[in-house]
């Protein structure tokens, strides 16, 4: 920027430089963000030290961030009201005769969990309590049965309504109904991959099967879990008709999850409700943190223009829309091996857009492969969130399960190149739905 004291490069360098020094010395992320920032805040003359809490306190300033206390409420309403003990009914009756039963189920409940919670770390937490232990029981390796569980968790990123869609749609204005929409197939077919994967697993190593259940026992879990599944129904359907915005989606979510707690499955009391926003307060106020720091580190790249430097090279490549979508998914798989999703999307997502908006990519394809390369960084090391989570409950270190977790990315990452080639895959239901929306 032209008075400034740093050039983009020296800029760059001392705030990338600080960050990773930082992470080196395991400084939590949230933390190693906004202390990166100090150095340029107290060195540029026409700033000041005082801005990091300015820039952190006006990324808050957001309605659209409500949702996100909102939903993660939601997930651990869902977890001590009884209706995760019914969408697990649910799975059993649905693919408890594949083989690999208990995994598929696991599978099939985060499908479930991810149309109503929209967190994966929420996710991964109450299915590593659930299903690690009970997995390990019943024969299944240690190292696999963490393995499923952390992967099988992103898609609450992917499959609506999701926490990341909302931040991407507020921070750089694409239509959070229409990411909704664009990411169901998307997330229904990296969960068909996951399944699959498990199949080849449970005939190799000889996995437990489930006898068939019956059709009055599939009629009878789909009639108890007709409630909790009518959340995504809802909060997704609400948003499309107009009927209300994401944010005042997530307090509907929250309202019709503790009126099925309460009076419905009457499985939640004054206990149950307290342990629930304690949690809840835990996970939002991380979440939170994350987006204040990522932000003022944001507002700095865009204050010594780092963006337009680092892209200036890469827009001389000539590289196409095909071509584009694979670099974008390639530095959100690499970004997302160090960088929690939220302020990958708030530092890189911003940086990115213009090169997506160079080769005329539809920026609701754009949101959607940047997500879904963001959730899988959610299960690569070093950061690694969701499996970091599974291993903890397991009680064992993050390489331990790494070797099943990579095997298990490979045909999760099939489906993204799939989604970048045939950008229609994910375009499919907004412009059956509502074609409005991508305008």
């Amino acid at each position: 920027m032209t008075g400034a004291l740093f050039s983009a490069g020296e800029a760059a360098s001392i705030l990338f430089g600080c960050f990773f020094v930082l992470l080196v010395l395991r400084v939590p992320v949230a933390f190693a963000l906004g202390l990166a920032c100090l150095p340029l805040f107290y060195l540029e003359p026409r700033l000041g030290t005082m801005m990091l809490a300015q820039e952190t306190f006006n990324a808050y300033n957001s309605f659209i961030l409500l949702a996100v206390p909102f939903f993660l409420l939601t997930a651990n309403l869902m977890s001590v009201g009884g209706i995760t003990d019914r969408l697990v009914a649910l799975s059993r009756a649905i693919v408890g005769s594949f083989p690999g039963s208990l995994a598929q189920i696991n599978v099939v409940l985060s499908v479930f969990f991810a149309g109503i919670s929209g967190s994966s770390t929420a996710d991964a937490a109450s299915q590593s309590k659930i299903f690690i232990d009970a997995q390990t029981r019943e024969g299944y390796d240690l190292s696999f049965s963490i393995a499923i569980t952390a992967v099988s968790a992103v898609l609450a990123v992917i499959i609506p309504p999701s926490i990341l869609m909302i931040v991407w749609g507020g921070l750089i204005s694409t239509s959070i109904g229409a990411l909704y929409l664009a990411g169901v197939v998307p997330g229904l077919l990296i969960a068909g991959a996951q399944m699959a994967t498990v199949h080849v697993y449970a005939v190799k190593r000889g996995y437990p099967t489930y006898p068939r259940g019956t059709f009055l026992e599939l009629l009878k879990s789909i009639w108890v879990s007709i409630p909790a599944l009518m959340t995504p129904v809802i909060i997704v359907g609400g948003i499309l008709a107009g009927w209300f915005t994401a944010t005042e989606s997530a307090c509907v979510a929250v309202l019709y999850s503790a009126v099925l707690s309460i009076v419905v499955y009457r499985e939640m009391g004054p206990k149950e409700l307290y342990k629930a926003l304690v949690d809840t307060g835990k996970l939002a106020s991380v979440a939170l943190f994350c987006i204040g720091t990522a932000s003022a580190f944001g507002w700095l790249l865009a204050y010594y223009r780092i963006p337009q430097e680092l892209l200036a090279n890469v827009t001389t490549w000539g590289m196409g829309p095909i071509g584009v979508g694979f670099f974008i998914a390639f530095v959100f798989l690499v970004v997302g091996c160090f960088l929690d999703a939220i302020p990958a999307i708030i530092i890189v997502g911003t940086v990115l857009e213009p090169l997506a908006k160079s080769v005329s990519m539809d920026p609701v394809h754009f949101a959607i492969v940047s997500i879904v390369s963001l959730a899988f960084g959610l299960v690569t090391p070093p950061y690694g969130l969701c499996l970091m989570i599974s291993c903890a409950v397991a009680g064992v270190p993050l390489r331990y399960a790494l070797k099943d977790t990579l095997i298990m990315l490979v045909p999760m990452i099939v489906v993204l190149a799939a989604m970048i080639i045939w950008p229609d895959i994910a375009l499919f239901l907004p412009r059956l739905i509502a074609p409005d929306l991508l305008k």
